[in-house]
This record gives C-alpha cells, sequence and structure tokens, in this order.
C-alpha cells in the first residue's frame, strides 16, 4: 500500500451521488425473470460461508446451518464458526494492516467504496437480492431497497460526505500553514451486525474503513449468506488483506476477546437495547486497560408511534400503518408497532384497516402476491406467539386483524391488531420486532394530553409518524415530539428513509444518535490532529512589553 500511490496529486473529487434507482419487479419483467433465476440457482444449493482473517478466506470444522425462514428445512449454507484463536488473529491482523490503510490516500480509500457500490448494483444485483430474499425473508421490493439500492446509495454517498470532512480545513494566515490530519483511530473498530439489513451489515465496517481504520466484523449468524456475498464483493472492489476481517459464530464469544483488548479504538453496533448495554458495560470494565477512549457508536431498538390527529387523511393514514407496520414483517427497528388514533377517525378506518390487512398474503417471498414473508427464526415466532396469546387473554385488549402464527414450514406470524383501552399496556411499551400493531383510541378533544402520552409511554427514541392536515397540530407534535424521536415523518411511515435525504438513528433507549449515512456518522470514525507550520519562526524571546 506504500509506494506511488502517495507520489499522486491533484484536487481530487468523488463523483456526486444520486439515489440508485428502484426496480419495479413486475411479474413477467426483464429484472423480475432474471432475479428468479438467482433465487432458484442460490435455493438449490448449500453454500460454505467461511471466515476471511487478513486475506485468508477459510472454513472451520466447527459449522452450523443458515437456512430460510420461510422454508426452514431449506440449508442455504454452513456458516463457519470462529473460536478464540480466530477473533484474536482477526484482531492482529487489523492491527497489522493499520499502519498503511490509515495513511493510504482518502481518495485511494474511498474509490475501493466507489467500486464495491457499483458491483452491487450491476454484476451482483440479483445475487444480493436473491440472497437477500431467501436468507432473510424480504419480498422483491423489500430485498431491492435493502440489498442492492441502500447498501450502495450509503457507500457512495459516505464517499462524497468523507471528501467533505478532509476538505474542511483550518484557515492559514501568512507566515503559517495550518492544516488539519483527520486520522483513523488508534487500533482497530469491532463492527456487530444485524440480521436485518444486508445494507446495514454491510455499511458499518465499510464506514470506519472509509475513514481509515481497520475493522473486526462480526455479522448476524442469520443473515450469513448475504452477508458473504458483501464480503465478496469488498474483496473483488479491492479492499486490501486485514483491512476489514470476517469472523462468523458466537457473539459473546467475539465480543469478551475484542472488547477486552488494549487495542480497542471503537465499536459500531446495530440491535437489541439490552445487548449495547452488556456490551457498552464491558467497555466501561476495561477502561482502565485501553490505550485510548474506545468510540461507541449504537443504533438499538424502537417502539415507534403514529400519532393521527382528527384532521388525518383516513386513506393515507391506512396506507402509511399498513406499510409501516408490516413490510419485511415489522422487523425493522423503524417499524411501527402503536398507533394513537382519535375515535372519530378511528371509527372511520377501524373496519377498512383490518380488511386491508386480513388480506395481505403471507408466504414464499418469492411470490409475487406475497407482503409478508416468514420471522427470522423460530425464537422471534415463539416470542411474537407468546405476546399475541398474552394480548388475547387481557380485557383491555381487542383483537382487530390477525392473531395466528405458524412454524409448521416457515416462522409465519399474521399481521396482528390490537385495539387497547390501556395507555400503558405491554403492548405500548414493549419492542416485539414483529408484525404485531397496537391502536389506543383518545378522545378528539385530548390531543395535547395523547402527544405527552405518547412521548412519556415509551423509553426509545427512534422514529414517529404525525399524520394531520390541520399547521397547528403539526406544530404540535413536532413540538410535544421533539425529544421523542430521531426522524419525524409527517403524513408517510415512519420506516422508509432515502439516504442523502433522511438520516437514521435515535436517542434515548435507541441508541446514539450518531446518523447513519451522514457526515456525522463518518466523523465519530477519526480523530484529528491540528498541524501548524510556522513560516518564519521568532528569533528573540523577548515580547514588546518587556521594553527595551
Amino acid at each position: 500500500m506504500t509506494g506511488a500511490i502517495h507520489n499522486i496529486a491533484g484536487n481530487f473529487h468523488v463523483p456526486t451521488p444520486e439515489n440508485e434507482p428502484v426496480n419495479d419487479y413486475r411479474p413477467g419483467s426483464p429484472e423480475a425473470e432474471s432475479l428468479a433465476l438467482e433465487i432458484k440457482r442460490i435455493g438449490g444449493t448449500t453454500a460454505s460461508i467461511p471466515l476471511s482473517i487478513g486475506g485468508e478466506v477459510f472454513e472451520t470444522a466447527d459449522t452450523q446451518p443458515v437456512v430460510s425462514p420461510h422454508d426452514h428445512a431449506r440449508v442455504l449454507g454452513q456458516l463457519s464458526k470462529a473460536d478464540p484463536s480466530h477473533v484474536r488473529t482477526a484482531i492482529d491482523s487489523a492491527l497489522a494492516a493499520r499502519h498503511d490503510w490509515s495513511r493510504r490516500p482518502w481518495w485511494d480509500r474511498v474509490s475501493v467504496f466507489l467500486r464495491a457500490a457499483e458491483l452491487v448494483t450491476g454484476k451482483y444485483r440479483d445475487e444480493i437480492n436473491a440472497a437477500t430474499m431467501l436468507n432473510q425473508s424480504k419480498t422483491y421490493h423489500q430485498a431491492e431497497i435493502d440489498g442492492a439500492c441502500e447498501l450502495a446509495d450509503l457507500l457512495r454517498f459516505n464517499a462524497h460526505w468523507a471528501e467533505g470532512i478532509y476538505a474542511n480545513q483550518p484557515k492559514s494566515t501568512q507566515g503559517e500553514n495550518n492544516y488539519l490530519d483527520q486520522r483513523g483511530l488508534e487500533g482497530f473498530v469491532l463492527a456487530v451486525t444485524p440480521f436485518n439489513f444486508t445494507n446495514i451489515a454491510g455499511n458499518l465496517p465499510a464506514t470506519a474503513a472509509m475513514m481509515g481504520n481497520t475493522v473486526v466484523w462480526k455479522p448476524a449468524e442469520k443473515s450469513a449468506l448475504s452477508t458473504d456475498v458483501v464480503r465478496r464483493i469488498f474483496d473483488e472492489a479491492g479492499l486490501p488483506p486485514g483491512v476489514i476481517n470476517t469472523v462468523h459464530g458466537d457473539g459473546k464469544l467475539v465480543s469478551d476477546i475484542a472488547l477486552a483488548d488494549p487495542n480497542l479504538a471503537g465499536l459500531a453496533f446495530t440491535g437489541s437495547t439490552q445487548v449495547f448495554r452488556q456490551l457498552w458495560k464491558k467497555v466501561a470494565s476495561h477502561i482502565d486497560d485501553y490505550k485510548t477512549y474506545p468510540r461507541l457508536v449504537g443504533e438499538t431498538g424502537g417502539k415507534n408511534a403514529v400519532v393521527a390527529h382528527v384532521s388525518a387523511d383516513p386513506q393515507a393514514l391506512i396506507t402509511g400503518l399498513t406499510r409501516g407496520a408490516f413490510e419485511f414483517q415489522g422487523q425493522k427497528c423503524s417499524a411501527a408497532s402503536r398507533a394513537y388514533i382519535p375515535r372519530s377517525l378511528w371509527n372511520k378506518i377501524k373496519e377498512p384497516l383490518a380488511a386491508q390487512i386480513d388480506s395481505l398474503v403471507v408466504g414464499d417471498v418469492a411470490e409475487h402476491r406475497t407482503f409478508l414473508g416468514a420471522v427470522i427464526d423460530e425464537t422471534a415466532h415463539d416470542r411474537l406467539t407468546g405476546a399475541i396469546d398474552k394480548a388475547k387473554s387481557l380485557d383491555s385488549h381487542t383483537l382487530i386483524a390477525g392473531g395466528t402464527t405458524n412454524k409448521e414450514t416457515g416462522y409465519f406470524v399474521r399481521p396482528t391488531v390490537f385495539e387497547t383501552t390501556d395507555p400503558t399496556a405491554f403492548t405500548l411499551t414493549t419492542e416485539f420486532f414483529g408484525p404485531l400493531l397496537t391502536v389506543f383510541v383518545y378522545e378528539d378533544n385530548d390531543w395535547i394530553e395523547t402527544l405527552k402520552v405518547a412521548d412519556k409511554t415509551s423509553p426509545y427514541g427512534l422514529t414517529a409518524s404525525v399524520y394531520a392536515t390541520d399547521r397547528t397540530a403539526i406544530n404540535q407534535a413536532l413540538d410535544v415530539l421533539r425529544d421523542a424521536s430521531g426522524y419525524v415523518a409527517i403524513n408517510d411511515k415512519p420506516a422508509g428513509m432515502s439516504i442523502g435525504k433522511q438520516q437514521f438513528a435515535g436517542s434515548r433507549a435507541s441508541g446514539t444518535n450518531d446518523k447513519i449515512g451522514s457526515p456525522l456518522a463518518l466523523q465519530r470514525w477519526v480523530s484529528g490532529r491540528f498541524v501548524k507550520e510556522n513560516l518564519n519562526p521568532d528569533t528573540d524571546y523577548r515580547y514588546p512589553y518587556l521594553g527595551a
């Protein structure tokens, strides 16, 4: 990595990013037919999903199957699991690669990921989408916006924002030169990524690496097939050995070793609030051992509210609730899981909402008519089954739609809606991470009080939606709910941010609000060093006030 590349000079600019166009995948369209063939190809094989450490890709004797949630008898791959020695080797490889990678010109680093974006949207588009559909049970549309479009958008926009960070330099005056050296962090970064988004799985290690860091990457086991496509794309794009080291397996094993290492420079995490808090405590317990204070970046849970005013458009609200709560089986951190609706409006939409939700097809995501696939695994299925059964048993809850589950061939949960009379109900406070929506009906004139209830009911602060056409009501909601979410949509669902337009993350129990896919997120992975060069050094220690 050293040598000729440092001799290149110029004022480099990355391409101005644009959002990747989303293919429709209408039945019979060329893109749908092409993707269907790839689904068939991948679904008919059992892939080897290896570790990748220091540029070496290898299998281990200890493996576990990776299955398709909507057809759990279908084994998509065998995942190689890391043991403690693999984790330590991955750390050593990251540290060995750090010097050269961190000193490589920023434009050369980001070029690797710009090339990766072209591979994602070109050569690998069908494969990454098919793997996401089969591995995470996403529909054509959900896989396209995740695996292909958002991953490419993140890589392209991050490269653009990185340029801005490096270009932001201090003022120099005559007689001195000043510049800001934006260094990668000293040590290695641990990236722990979730099952639910292929783009997040790729973005967390890529963001840190783009800014000059080297990474130990622990992907979720449940999405290892699509994760491995991302790994191969990074390799083909020219990522040097040791910059991102992929270790699969037991998350506790990996985190215990990595977080105890004195060279830990940062943690990039997306997952549950409970796990992030455990990891934070581990870091705290080792604080005296670290060379530097680690950067902790976490995006965690949500209990996202849709708050409707009496002036809301009924059909827009029905659509927002259906899409916001039930796309990808509600397994989005940003999904709607509680709603506050005035009685007069609820009386209008209750029956059509129930009818629409009961009409949604749950099944094989390769079939175009399917709106929901399966939840990720048996644990998720059983957790949701228990929550639904508990809600059914409560006098305060009325089942409006759905309410059934089945795990015979896949981990299926019907999209379910409850109405509750209890504003503190467990269904309004607990994150279930599935297709379960609870509606609290309030009296029409209780708008302000309901906003206050929505703000205080949940410990989370991720996303929210406000449905209203009355501008005063909208402004009141934005004021009362100002700290309740890191993203708020007006007359739209709380999920579905677009990279470069709206940035995603929240605070409270939802994380550190570092805005994934924005300059704020990239800034966390550099440590500034200011350099002053005096072009005309003083040669006399005396100041004028001392006199002659």
